[in-house]
């Protein structure tokens, strides 16, 4: 790994005032007017440097060679990211609006070392919120209340409080202390694993069972299970026919992180056959989710479009993260938010 990679300092820019001369930005949100929205609050930032935008294919209107910043959105994948970095010579810093960066440590990126930051902490509180919504509508049996509704049946049915319930967190990253946080006032038992045990802050009221190792345990007491993981080589499939086997029977899986942590036919045996009583699924593997995809079908199975991230808020967000380290390239000071690429995260 470079010193920039460990340090975080990159700047001063090359154009005024410590500017970079160029910013590559891909789209964040689609449309010219979104991109035409965040122009102002990035060269306030950077007084000076000129904005060229990056189709998600890679490819830009104009020369790229004095781009020394990209501010990566969703669509930019790895092989178009590759082509741009290649022919982006002065590039030294790369920015992602999302927390996962697997996809931008591609071969190209990794070889030049370049400066990676993330969006970290820019979608806890509607991923948080998210997850507390479907817990909160499993444990009322939303879903037979809906159906009952459309039947015109009047039928009571008995719900779950959820101060009877243990919810397992799998990652202690911001999402899952958001959960937490959320959570806490109704009084469920909380358990959760990390990464690396004893390093970060836990939240009150939450028992760390241990790390990766102790998955089989946090499913085994857990009537939600919260994946809140990043994908990594450590991570990649890590919900499996084993772990799935010791889980709690009638307990839900809710995935709002990746969906390769997750080994889908494993997943689908356990949602025909058991233990788990169910799915939350808001990421998979191929997105979009194929048609003839049997999750769709599954009726113990809640299949959302990855939209648990998104609020009106989040994009403002995730510009002013992006804009505060600006500015501290343009000073030369560390940028917040690196992510350690040798880890994945």
């Amino acid at each position: 790994m470079s010193a920039q990679n460990v340090t975080g300092v990159v700047g001063p820019g090359h154009g005024p005032g410590g500017s970079p001369l160029a910013i590559a930005i891909s789209p964040v949100l689609t449309g010219r007017d979104a991109f035409d929205a965040m122009r102002q609050k990035i060269l306030d930032a950077a007084p000076g440097s000129r904005l060229i935008p990056v189709s998600a294919e890679g490819v830009a209107d104009e020369p790229v060679g004095e781009v020394e910043v990209l501010m990566r959105g969703w669509s930019l994948g790895g092989d178009a990211l590759d082509r741009f970095v290649g022919r982006a010579s002065k590039m030294r810093w790369i920015h992602s609006v999302s927390v996962g960066v697997e996809a931008i440590l591609t071969p190209v990126v990794c070889l030049r070392g370049l400066t990676i930051s993330n969006g970290r902490g820019v979608f806890d509180q509607p991923i948080g919120e998210y997850v507390m919504t479907m817990i909160l509508s499993t444990c009322r049996r939303l879903p037979a209340l809906l159906e009952l509704q459309r039947e015109r049946t009047w039928q009571p049915i008995q719900a779950v409080e959820l101060a009877e319930t243990t919810i397992g967190l799998v990652g202690l990253g911001g999402i899952g202390r958001e959960v937490a946080r959320l959570a806490a006032p109704f009084g469920p038992r909380i358990v959760a694993i990390r990464r690396r045990v004893g390093v970060g802050e836990t939240p009150a009221g939450v028992r760390v069972l241990g790390g990766l190792e102790a998955l089989p345990e946090l499913l085994s007491v857990s009537d939600f299970v919260v994946l809140a993981l990043p994908l990594t080589a450590a991570t990649e499939g890590v919900i499996n026919d084993e772990v799935l086997c010791r889980a709690k029977p009638g307990s839900w899986l809710i995935n709002v992180a990746r969906g390769a942590l997750v080994d889908e036919r494993a997943l689908i045996r356990a949602l025909r056959d058991g233990p788990l009583g169910g799915a939350i699924l808001d990421a998979f593997r191929e997105e979009p989710l194929p048609e003839n995809s049997p999750f769709y079908r599954f009726s113990n199975c809640i299949v959302t479009a990855h939209t648990s991230w998104s609020s009106k808020a989040v994009l403002d967000r995730a510009l002013d993260v992006f804009c505060d380290n600006l500015r501290l390239y343009c000073s030369g000071a560390p940028l917040n938010y690196l992510v350690d690429p040798a880890a994945g995260y």
